[in-house]
């Protein structure tokens, strides 16, 4: 009878504790420093609401615009330390702290394309050694692709015809790699993070930006920015990074859920990201701005300039050996 009555108490207590465990729900943040209306910001809000609504709200995603929780620069700390789950990362202004090799991802002109960057990162051993590194040091997992878009120049000082026209601009710089080219175009250089520049626009402070098209309409840049130059010079990638102990933690379904929405929701980004670029060229010059493609002579010398003066400039910036691989690679594809 004693028996009896402790076996049914035992299942009495599985039968109560059973649903409370299947029921547990997990909440993660996603910080990122873009404003709601960037593109990046909308895939991101997108990536949340699907994991949330896939998981039934056991898995509930939270995304932070604006820098709400962290800015471009310390959110890399933020999502390593584990103080908030997820973070949009910028590459090229996070990781080359990190592993200075992988700023060739900024070397103007060296990759055609975001699968080609890509996949140098991911398939080819030196840019593989580079990138796993930096999960690596940093305790993180890539979990969606959601790229900023291809940077080109801005400018509201004057028409944007060559090279020979940018001596004299005021040019704001957010990453290290910048500073080699503003300095051989003999324009002055203004360090200042992404929520300075409209009010250092606006003032007069700087009058010159590298940046993809969508941050000068999402920020409202082109308010005081009138010209543009292509081509691209890069492409600026971003990322949706997990802190990789938090993830490990989690129920291997809901780890599951996260990498398939990432992977559908980062395709879209990717496939979606020079549209919405072009787009906001369009508005831009819509409003009167005027857009100069270099061609023909103009872009030789672009070339030249970035191959003879700021490509040695930038010698102290990666390795040379990581430099010769990606050109390899490219050489490849």
């Amino acid at each position: 009878m004693i028996k009896f009555i402790h076996v049914k108490l035992a299942l009495l207590i599985s039968l109560l504790v059973s649903p409370a465990l299947a029921a547990e729900e997990y909440l993660a943040r996603i910080s990122g420093h873009w404003s709601p209306k960037h593109q990046s910001a909308i895939h991101s809000q997108l990536f949340a609401d699907e994991v949330t609504k896939r998981s039934n709200g056991r898995l509930k995603v939270e995304f932070y615009p604006s820098k709400q929780l962290f800015d471009i620069r310390t959110v890399m700390g933020g999502v390593t330390s584990g103080a908030v789950e997820m973070g949009g990362i910028v590459g090229v202004v996070s990781f080359p702290k990190i592993n200075k090799n992988f700023s060739v991802a900024s070397f103007p002109g060296l990759f055609g394309s975001y699968d080609e960057q890509r996949k140098f990162f991911l398939e080819d051993p030196t840019g593989s050694e580079i990138w796993n590194d930096i999960t690596k040091k940093t305790n993180t997992k890539l979990i969606m692709y959601n790229p900023v878009g291809p940077i080109m120049t801005f400018s509201g000082a004057r028409e944007l015809t060559g090279i020979d026209v940018m001596k004299g601009l005021k040019a704001r710089a957010l990453l290290k790699s910048e500073r080699p080219m503003w300095k051989a175009l003999e324009a002055s250089i203004v360090s200042l993070k992404t929520g300075e520049v409209y009010t250092a626009l606006q003032t007069g402070m700087i009058d010159t930006i590298n940046t993809p098209p969508g941050s000068v309409e999402a920020y409202s840049w082109w308010e005081h920015l009138k010209y543009a130059q292509k081509p691209y010079q890069y492409y600026a990638d971003a990322y949706i990074m997990a802190n990789a102990t938090w993830f490990d933690s989690l129920p291997k379904d809901l780890q599951d859920l996260i990498m398939t929405v990432g992977a559908e929701i980062g395709a879209q980004a990717t496939n979606t990201i020079f549209d919405a670029g072009e787009s906001s060229i369009k508005k831009f010059q819509e409003m009167g701005g005027i857009v100069t493609t270099l061609s023909g002579a103009e872009k030789a010398k672009f070339d030249k300039l970035m191959n003879e003066v700021v490509l040695p400039d930038m010698a102290d910036q990666f390795d040379a050996s990581a430099l010769k691989a990606a050109q390899a690679f490219v050489a490849n594809q």
